[in-house]
This record gives structure tokens, sequence and C-alpha cells, in this order.
């Protein structure tokens, strides 16, 4: 253990499932993602979890008497330090079940922020994350707002000196919003500049989606291997998850981004915060969305992230491939039906991110998929070059033109299939 590392906080996960709530999925598959969610913060360890099956919320405690008591005894015999209520909680109910637990209670919404920050790897992201908490903690009149002092990577909802008295100055959380507004209208004119450059840049963008935990990353470090180009400075600044790489098996050049894994019951103030961050997604030319497709659940958690896909705005004429990994989790007749089922639908690439298996047939999609789509080159022909320079003209390919000593500086947008085609006269 390192002098720096955060102090282990005592969890125990409460998933309470309540039949009003119209919720469709099983209850223990939710509790074991909430228990996952706990788990991606380091310092906390889970020392129990469990379904609380209310026919009613309680409007002041959330769960009712008797449930209430029969909590505190397995809360205080762990001597859990912090309750993490997978679902929202309103700040009475919050306020109420602190003190009659003598814990830190934090629900859904706190945890994902905590995540968010723990892995926020750029100043924007880092801001946006502040205002998200910020906003959230304005409501709630139940803690010392801990994530000011920064005194840990994360939020300090978890972690931090402790609540002493109830802190809740409004007016000093606004200043604080309205200090951190101004610095992030700098950091978007930064992020503007970088994508101004990269839209001039000749490679499509093609961005990973999906459920958290689908092995985006895998497929992502699978496909980038050895092939990043570590010395490209236009990408230097941006998030270290955008590579520009040549896909394997001589497929074409691309940027790949890996972005954040999307979640179930992601309030919607939050996606409105994160849309910078997914900002990669609404430019991409080509959209890979990523499914555990040996999760029970795998159908629902697809339509948990199309939903948020439509609510970021991404257009429905950018092109999508369905990608179901994880195949290599199935057994053999379900691995076998898989792969028939995805063989019939176009769109639809069944692999395994962990052993390579489908990632060549992915790469020819891609490619495929990729053909049409346009990007920025910045060309220059010589005066000798008159028929090439007729054929962009006469395609309507060129943006700007500039006459030089020795010839012409073209600005040019095509795809990829016409950019070969030009090479090739």
């Amino acid at each position: 253990m390192t002098d720096n590392a955060r102090p282990v906080t005592r969890a125990w996960v409460i998933h309470p499932e309540i039949p009003s709530a119209g919720s469709e999925r099983d209850p223990d598959l939710a509790l074991e993602e909430a228990v996952s969610l706990a788990h991606a913060l380091p310092e906390i360890e889970v020392v129990g979890a469990q379904v609380v099956r209310l026919r009613k919320p309680d409007a002041g405690k959330l769960f009712g008497k008797g449930k209430l008591e029969e909590l505190r005894q397995a809360i205080e015999a762990s001597e859990t330090e912090l309750v993490l209520v997978d679902g929202p909680v309103t700040p009475v109910q919050q306020r109420n079940l602190e003190k009659a637990w003598e814990v830190k209670v934090l629900d859904r919404t706190g945890l994902i922020l905590e995540i968010f920050s723990d892995r926020a790897a750029t100043r924007e992201g880092v801001l946006q994350v502040e205002m998200a908490a910020l906003s959230y903690q304005r409501t709630r009149l139940v803690r010392a707002w801990t994530h000011l002092e920064r005194q840990r990577g994360g939020l300090g909802f978890v972690g931090g000196p402790g609540e002493t008295q109830i802190e809740a100055d409004r007016r000093a959380i606004d200043e604080q919003l309205v200090r951190l507004r101004g610095q992030l209208k700098k950091v978007v004119k930064t992020r503007a500049l970088h994508r101004a450059a990269r839209a001039k840049v000749p490679f499509p963008i093609v961005a990973l989606v999906g459920y958290t935990n689908a092995g985006k990353s895998t497929l992502f470090n699978r496909l980038t291997g050895a092939e990043v180009m570590a010395k490209d400075m236009l990408f230097a600044t941006l998030d270290p998850t955008m590579r520009r790489i040549k896909l394997p098996g001589g497929g074409p050049e691309v940027i790949l981004s890996d972005t954040v894994g999307f979640i179930s019951d992601l309030p919607t103030e939050l996606v409105a915060s994160f849309r910078a961050t997914l900002e990669e997604v609404l430019a991409a030319d080509l959209i890979c969305h990523v499914r555990d497709i040996s999760h029970p659940e795998t159908e629902a958690q697809a339509q948990d992230v199309t939903t948020i896909l439509n609510s970021l705005g991404v257009k429905d004429t950018t092109p999508q491939i369905e990608i179901w990994n994880k195949i290599d989790r199935l057994d053999d007749d379900a691995r076998a039906a898989t792969l028939t089922k995805a063989a019939r639908l176009d769109h639809v690439q069944a692999l395994s991110a962990i052993t390579g298996q489908g990632i060549d047939d992915l790469v020819d999609a891609i490619t495929e998929a990729l053909a049409d789509v346009t990007h920025v080159t910045e060309l220059h022909l010589g005066f000798d070059a008159g028929r090439k320079r007729a054929w962009l003209f006469e395609k309507d390919l060129v943006e700007a033109e500039a006459q030089t000593e020795d010839g012409f500086d073209l600005t040019v947008r095509w795809s990829t299939r016409q950019e070969a085609q030009f090479r090739d006269l």
C-alpha cells in the first residue's frame, strides 16, 4: 500500500425492488450490476449485498420500520461505513437513512458520479463531473460537500474527512458553478480547435459504444495492438482512448474511439452533462455497438444504449455495426446458433475480443461500411497533372484551391472509394 493510497471503505449494496417501477429486469442481475459498479471504485470493499423487495417505498425512509431495523443490524454487525442504494433516493430519505443507520448513504446517481470522476482523464471531463456533482449536491442539504476540497480522486461522497455537520450553502455552490462554467468555456474553445483540426485529417472516426462491461476496451486493444502510432502529435492532447490506427489485415486507417460504458437508469441530467465527453460519437462516421451477447439481459442492455444514443442526438443516417461480443462464453450449441443468426443479419458481427475469433470479418465489415464515408485531404498537383485536377472538379470534390509556383494546392473532400479511383488515374 503506497502513501497516497485511498483508505478502504466498507460498503453494503442494496437493490430496492419496487414492482410499481415498471422494470422487467431480474432483480438479482440488477444487484449483481450494482455490486460491479461499487467495485469500479478501488477504495470500496463490498461486505454485503441484497435485494430488498418493497410493495411501496416509504416517502420518508424508503424502507418500512421492520426492514429498516433488520438492515441496521446487518450494517452494524458488518461494520459497514457506506450504504449504496441502487436506485433514486430523495434528500429527505437520504438524511433519515443516515440518521437511522449512522453511516453514509449514496444512491445510484451519486455512485455513477463518483465513478465518472474517478475515470475523468481530460480537463473538460473533470469540469463536467464537478458541475454535475454540484448540481446534484445543491438539492441535498444532508452532507458536507467535501468534493470541493479535492481530498481524493473522486467527489468526496465516499471518502474524505467525513460528515461532521450539515453544510448546504447554496450561494457558495452557485458561485462555484459560475466559476466552473467560466473554466469550461475556455476548455471548450480548445476542444473546438481540436475538432476543427481533426475534421481535416483524412481518416474516418469509428466509435465503439456499448453497455458497461460489454468488452469495448478489450476489442479496442485487440484492434489497436502494436499498430498504435505513438508519435502522432495531432492527437496527443485528445483523450487517451482515441487512437489513429491502420486496421489489421489491410483495412483502412481510422481514428478509433473507445467511449465510456453506458448504464441503465443513467439520469438524463447526467447524459446532458457528459454530452461533450461523448462528442466523438456524434462526430463518428461509423458507430460500432458492442454487446455482451452472453449476458442474460443483453437485449435490455442494447435498448438502453439505443435510448442514450438517441438522447445524445446521434443521427439515424450514421452507419452502425452491431457487434455480438463474448461468444467464447457461450456453450457450443449456443455459440453455433448465435453465429448462424448473426450471419443472416445485416450489420451484425459475432466475435470474441478475447480469443480473436471473428475479428477479421469485423475489419472487413468496417472497411465496407467506410467505403463511401467522406474525409478531407490536402493535395498538391503539378501543372502536368491536368487530367487528375479535371477529374476532381468533374466529381465536385474540390473545396478550395490555390495556385503555387509549381502547381496547385487543393483541399479535397472525398470517400475512400473515390480516393482509390483518383490514385489509379
